[in-house]
């Protein structure tokens, strides 16, 4: 139980630090896809590589950060000692691979925007398998517990790391784009990232706040909504194939300035995402009672997960249409507009929240005012904007 509860304190950390600065690849790809569609291959690769070199720079400087403050930043979230300890422990090993992790996030931007997403979807699914075979070896070979789960992590995101950096030398060479780091370049992808790392503060600050009210509640609720997070997290990677696809096509039709390829892209997104999200929710209601015993042998967790997980399915369509349009919003390069409504939907979302927690109405409230409170949210304000057109701006910038 601590160590689920610890693990689900310290992926909050980590997600939030990771999810703040993907703008490395979410400012990356659709900069990379309009040069290309505009017709500069060159240009196109030195601007992700600028973006490696500055995924590199930050990580090294959270990695020097991060160490010493580590213990303290998971004692913010006030849970039982054994659970800390846990959080603290995985932490401090995880923050060494934060530099490799985000060097990874900067070059899947390059090649995405370069149209190539099989390759990073390879790279990902070994990358995948390598970390799940080494967490056994530490774990249960080893007898490291949580410690070696975070140390197979750090080891496969540098595996993972130096496969594309050696890819990014390769496509620059074969270019003739430099592999210096240009400070234009690099302030460019630092300034262009700062509207989307508003737009990201503001959504891992939602996410942060619903694990607090599940700490609040009990160590049990907390392990539950870990489980129900990591879950959610995996439908909306799926889900989220679509939106990255959607950079891409995106931001290399607005480069090539085919404005009706950019309805039509767009349009059949949105269809294919509340599809697949219908599609995935009749999936997890099919599996949501087998799902408990899968993740942990305890009681309470087990009798709570399948309602969340119900819940979840049927705001799964909901959830495809939210990311969906995030994706080719990204592409278009709407960055300001994307935080304020990230911003918007956080201040909607919050009072709900509170509300939940204070009403008591338990776990499944929380989950339901992020389900159809924060999503939803999120819903109106990109849906209002996709129905205009200022968002489509063609060019090479």
């Amino acid at each position: 139980m601590d160590a689920l509860g610890g693990l689900g304190i310290a992926g909050t950390i980590l997600q939030t630090i990771v999810g703040l600065l993907v703008f490395l690849a979410y400012a990356t790809t659709p900069t990379v896809a309009r040069r290309l569609g505009f017709g500069d291959r060159p240009g196109a690769i030195r601007a992700g590589i600028d973006g490696m070199w500055l995924a590199l720079v930050l990580g090294i400087v959270l990695l020097v950060v991060g160490l010493p403050l580590a213990g303290g930043v998971v004692d913010l979230f006030g849970s039982s000692t054994g659970a800390s300890s846990a959080a603290t422990t995985y932490l401090s090993v995880s923050l060494w691979g934060l530099p490799g992790m985000l060097l990874v996030i900067a070059a899947t931007g390059l090649l995405r925007g370069l149209q190539d997403t099989r390759t990073p979807l390879v790279v990902a699914i070994a990358g995948f398998a390598l970390n799940a075979a080494l967490n056994a070896v530490f774990i249960y070979g080893f007898g490291w517990g949580i410690a070696g789960s975070a140390a197979g992590t750090v080891i496969a995101q540098w595996a993972m790391a130096a496969v594309y950096i050696v890819m990014a030398v390769r496509a620059a060479r074969s270019s003739g784009a430099s592999l210096k780091p240009g400070f234009a370049g690099v302030a460019g992808a630092l300034s262009s990232g700062g509207w989307l790392l508003i737009r990201t503060a503001a959504l891992r600050a939602s996410m942060i706040a619903t694990v607090y009210a599940a700490t609040t509640i009990g160590v049990t609720e907390l392990a539950t909504l870990q489980i129900a997070l990591t879950i959610f997290s995996t439908v909306a990677f799926m889900l989220d194939a679509l939106a990255i696809a959607g950079q891409a096509m995106i931001g290399h039709s607005l480069g090539a300035s085919d404005v009706p390829r950019v309805s039509q892209v767009s349009a059949r997104l949105v269809q294919i995402g509340i599809g697949c999200g219908a599609l995935l929710g009749v999936v997890l209601i099919a599996l949501a009672w087998l799902a408990g015993p899968v993740f942990t042998g305890d009681a309470g967790v087990q009798q709570q997960l399948p309602v969340i997980i119900v819940v979840m399915a049927i705001g799964a369509p909901l959830a495809g249409y939210v990311f969906v349009l995030d994706g080719v919003l990204i592409g278009a390069g709407d960055a300001r507009y994307l935080a304020m409504a990230g911003i918007v939907a956080a201040i909607v979302y919050l009072p709900m929240l509170a509300a939940a927690v204070l009403l008591g109405g338990g776990l499944l409230w929380v989950w339901l005012a992020f389900i159809f409170g924060y999503m939803a949210a999120r819903a109106v304000t990109l849906g209002l904007r996709a129905r205009g057109d200022r968002w489509v701006v063609v060019g090479a910038r």
